[in-house]
């Protein structure tokens, strides 16, 4: 990979100063309820459930993109989750260019500048970076909600408020970065783990270590621990979450800073476009928050019917435990999307059935 182009260093400190707010590398000004932001990150490609999502075509809907249910997707239950704690005009949606025919009539009622295309994908940390750098430059002092948009919730009230305890936090932990823990209804090995340590008298829990994937056992004792699902949803300020990226990436952060500055002054994406395939694959999880724990906190968020769908497995068990629970399933929208997974899945049992009858005739 060519070497990044090293721009100034405080570039950041300086737009931030420039924007006319507080300098989020000094002493941080309280946030004002009024700058809550919504990140919507939905440029992902879904590859672990394209058993449910490939179309009779043979091409394959990215997830976000496809609902729980005939009727809304899972990229707008995404977007009104957002709209629960930020105004529209305050949701940003991260998203891939190869996508555009799925997004850019779901995205239609977000500002256009709003919508911030990655030209590839360089991994979370670069699709998390990018729209901060973009907040950055027009709130400082932003507070910032990230939350993945291929996510199911039973129980969206649940999971409100605990976003809107978060964002209140924020009040008095303005240098800290929180996470919501979902405590778990059942063990399951696929997902990742936040092991909690103690209080931190404020609030909160510090977090001890992040556990991914751990084996069935393991997993078990994580849970007995106190463990939580780590449910991807981040709670923080600009400032922070920026601290913890120049941390490990100090040169990537000026790099997209750059670029992002230089095609705000400009016309369409160029500087950026130009930067992304010098760009190293960056996880959010393991390259970046993971041994910055103490600058985390973990909030605990009761069970709410949280699921990644991250499995067919996955989306089966969130199907039954809907019936079981009698739950209403989500009205229909008048633009549907792309694949329902509950009809899918209901064709991929159909399918296997008439396989199993076949071959024991």
């Amino acid at each position: 990979m060519a070497p990044l182009a090293l721009v100034e260093h405080d570039l950041v400190s300086r737009i931030t100063l420039e924007s006319g707010g507080a300098n989020h590398m000094g002493n941080r000004q309280m946030v004002d309820e009024s700058n809550a932001w919504a990140v919507i990150l939905a440029a992902g490609e879904g590859s672990r459930l394209r058993a449910l999502t490939t179309l009779p075509s043979g091409i394959a809907v990215p997830k976000q993109f496809c609902s729980l249910y005939e009727g809304p997707s899972l990229l707008e239950e995404a977007l009104r989750r957002g709209e629960s704690v930020a105004d529209r005009s305050r949701i940003c949606a991260v998203v891939a260019a190869q996508h555009r025919r799925w997004w850019q009539d779901a995205l239609g009622s977000l500002p256009e500048r709003n919508v911030i295309v990655q030209p590839q994908n360089r991994g979370t940390a670069n699709g998390i970076l990018l729209p901060l750098m973009h907040i950055l430059r027009r709130d400082p002092s932003a507070r910032i909600v990230l939350l993945p948009s291929d996510h199911h919730v039973l129980q969206e009230a649940v999971l409100t408020a605990s976003l809107k305890d978060a964002l209140e936090q924020l009040d008095w932990r303005s240098e800290e970065t929180l996470l919501l823990g979902i405590q778990p209804g059942e063990l399951d090995p696929d997902l990742g783990y936040i092991l909690p340590g103690g209080t931190d008298g404020r609030g909160a829990l510090t977090v001890a270590r992040f556990v991914e994937k751990p084996p069935q056992p393991v997993a078990g004792e994580l849970i007995r621990a106190g463990g939580l699902w780590n449910a991807f949803i981040v709670v923080t300020t600009a400032g922070a979450l920026c601290d913890l990226f120049r941390e490990r990436i100090p040169e990537v952060v000026e790099a997209m800073c750059a670029a992002v500055q230089r095609d705000a002054q400009g016309f369409g994406i160029a500087a950026v476009t130009e930067l992304y395939p010098r760009l190293p694959t960056i996880d959010f999880s393991r390259d970046i928050v993971a041994g910055q724990e103490s600058k985390l906190r973990v909030l605990p968020v009761r069970p709410c019917g949280w699921s990644d769908l991250g499995t067919p497995m996955r989306v089966a068990e969130v199907l039954d435990r809907a019936r079981r629970a009698k739950a209403a399933l989500p009205g229909r929208s008048a633009a549907r999307a792309h694949v329902s997974l509950a009809a899918q899945h209901e064709r991929m049992q159909v399918r296997g059935h008439g396989n199993r009858a076949a071959a024991a005739q």
